[in-house]
């Protein structure tokens, strides 16, 4: 009796597919916009994130964000937009790339605002010992001309005179100086616009404006200590890339909104008090 092959000897081997495969960060996102049945154009356009920042991190190139707080940010918003849950990816940005960097100290920020003011307070001890020095000074010019020539008293008189204008000067000149600062270059805005005013403490910040017409104010990135100050007569639009680095006056009033390290934020704001429009 002959033995044959058995019919399931002649099937093709298949090799597993292992269940921990994870697709990359840019696979997933691309995944997912086809799902959605979005172009990166439609993309772009409703994350303000440019077209080629947008093909670049598809294809798992970061190096076009300007630093990982700008591909984390890029990351959190593309992912939002095509309706994956962007924490998993910022995660496994994290863990390709060292992990998440440790925040600046804020301490030496206000102890710089705290001693800075102490500069410009008048020396008052120095006034006022200048001022003794000159009263004994003309007590002592008198009376040695005075005993010398006691018959020269019209000339004693006479001389001392000049001597006296010093005395009362030096406490005028050190009267006019205000070490307290002043708001008012703040607070005077015009009313009838609409004035925004961004300033960097810390890092560096990506930085979008418009007017209300859609005219581009600016769009770049300020470094750390840099300001830009925006108006228009109904609206400002803005983006604002590592938001939580920025400092933002509103029609001369500080808004109070607290803002992550690597969030974009998107913001509409018009006259009056600084509501987000």
């Amino acid at each position: 009796m002959s033995i044959g092959n058995s019919p399931e000897d002649d099937r093709p081997s298949v090799e597993p597919v292992a269940e921990d495969d994870q697709p990359s960060i840019g696979c997933a996102l691309q995944q997912a916009r086809n799902a959605a049945g979005l172009t990166i154009d439609e993309v772009s356009s409703s994350t303000r994130v440019r077209v080629p920042i947008v093909q670049a991190i598809e294809q798992d190139d970061f190096s076009r964000c300007g630093g990982d707080v700008y591909a984390r940010g890029h990351i959190r918003t593309i992912a939002r937009a095509v309706g994956l849950d962007p924490e998993p990816l910022v995660a496994q940005y994290d863990a390709d790339h060292g992990g998440r960097p440790a925040p600046t100290p804020a301490a030496p920020l206000f102890e710089a605002e705290r001693i800075r003011p102490e500069r410009g307070r008048p020396n008052w001890t120095a006034a006022m010992v200048a001022a003794i020095v000159a009263v004994i000074g003309f007590v002592g010019f008198t009376l040695v001309n005075g005993g010398d020539d006691g018959d020269k008293g019209n000339h004693v008189a006479e001389g001392p005179a000049p001597e006296q204008k010093p005395t009362p000067t030096k406490p005028a000149t050190n009267k006019p100086v205000d070490p307290t600062p002043s708001d008012s270059a703040i607070a005077a805005v015009p009313k009838d616009k609409v004035t925004v005013k961004l300033s960097v403490l810390d890092d560096k910040s990506w930085i979008s404006a418009k007017s209300h017409n859609g005219k581009l104010l600016f769009d770049g990135t300020l470094l750390k200590g840099e300001s830009k100050t925006f108006q228009d007569d109904e609206r400002v639009d803005l983006i604002l890339g590592n938001a939580g680095a920025i400092e933002l006056y509103v029609n001369g009033k500080k808004v109070e909104d607290e803002f992550e390290t690597g969030q974009v934020e998107r913001l509409s704001y018009t006259k009056g008090d600084p509501e987000v429009g």
